[in-house]
């Protein structure tokens, strides 16, 4: 209860700061729908016909009523419902966002443990190092360089794009979004595998891997059976982190690859001063990353019995 109440706070903390800064920001959203040579009662009449003309507290006041109702109101631009236009993106962010994560996970276990277990060989300190290098990389370089090399030099994929049916178009759609998860794959997974290691090392080095090791136990079965619990506490504690940074980064590879996700929406929005479409993404990304923050909270307590005693009074 106490961890929903602090999600129910930062919710309503996050919807203040949004709609503060972007009222901060230069500008008028009539200004940006009548474009050049509006007279002053044009933009009078547009700024009382998108409520901009209304006291800040009165904005906000409703904004947070919309979200309450689950509106999150009417684009001022192509007058469509900022949720639907949403929902359409986020069949692209999201497929993005999980796939590269899911790649991110398949590379950074096997390899961090291997990096760990093998820590005093050539190979395992070469792991690290190319973890290292994996991290200081910017996302959209690896897509450029993949986009470089599977699409100009080998021409296997294409370099971007999505069909226009969407899903519907299976072949096209998965065929372009392999690259992307690639990208988002291997440096997400780079930074995981971090965490991966220094946990696999922390457990190496405890009382009951050795004691089970001293009984007959092997490694690899130790770790299995001994190990996994709780090296996975502290890997889940930062999967919230990652999985949120694997969103972020979704929406910067989207650019890369020109994918109709939450990426290329909200550039536009931002340039059109559109204020329902741009808090709209934000808010809805800042939900995901808070409830992906919860959910990894709720399994660290349930997978180490610990906190679930320090959080009790």
């Amino acid at each position: 209860m106490r961890r929903t109440a602090i999600l129910l706070v930062s919710l309503f903390a996050a919807a203040l700061v949004l709609f503060v800064l972007l009222r901060l920001l230069p500008g008028d959203p009539a200004n940006a729908l009548l474009g050049v040579g509006a007279t002053p009662e044009q933009v009078a009449a547009a700024r009382a016909e998108l409520g901009s003309d209304q006291p800040l507290p009165v904005q906000f006041a409703s904004f947070l009523v919309s979200l309450a109702r689950f509106d999150l109101g009417t684009s001022f631009v192509s007058r469509a419902p900022v949720g639907d236009e949403i929902a359409s993106r986020l069949s692209v962010t999201l497929p993005l966002t999980l796939l590269g994560f899911l790649l991110a996970l398949l590379l950074a276990v096997p390899l961090g443990v291997l990096a760990a277990v093998k820590a005093n060989r050539w190979y395992g300190a070469a792991i690290s190092v190319l973890s290292q290098l994996g991290i200081a990389v910017p996302v959209f370089w690896i897509g450029i360089l993949l986009v470089t090399l599977f699409a100009v030099n080998l021409r296997w994929l294409p370099s971007g794009g999505f069909p226009l049916r969407g899903w519907s178009d299976f072949p096209k759609a998965a065929t372009g979004m392999v690259m992307p998860v690639l990208a988002i794959g291997i440096v997400m997974g780079a930074s995981l595998l971090r965490y991966v290691r220094a946990a696999t090392l922390g457990v190496l080095g405890s009382d009951h891997i050795r004691t089970a090791r001293a009984l007959g136990a092997g490694l690899p079965e130790a770790l299995w059976r001994h190990g996994l619990r709780n090296g996975a506490v502290p890997v889940v504690s930062v999967l919230g982190l990652e999985i949120a940074s694997t969103f972020l980064g979704a929406v910067v590879v989207e650019r890369v690859f020109n994918l109709p996700g939450l990426g290329s929406m909200l550039l536009l929005a931002i340039q059109q001063r559109d204020y329902p479409n741009v808090q709209g993404v934000l808010f809805v990304s800042t939900l995901l990353v808070l409830l992906v923050g919860f959910a990894a909270d709720i399994v660290q307590r349930l997978l180490d019995p610990r906190l679930r005693d320090r959080s009790a009074p």
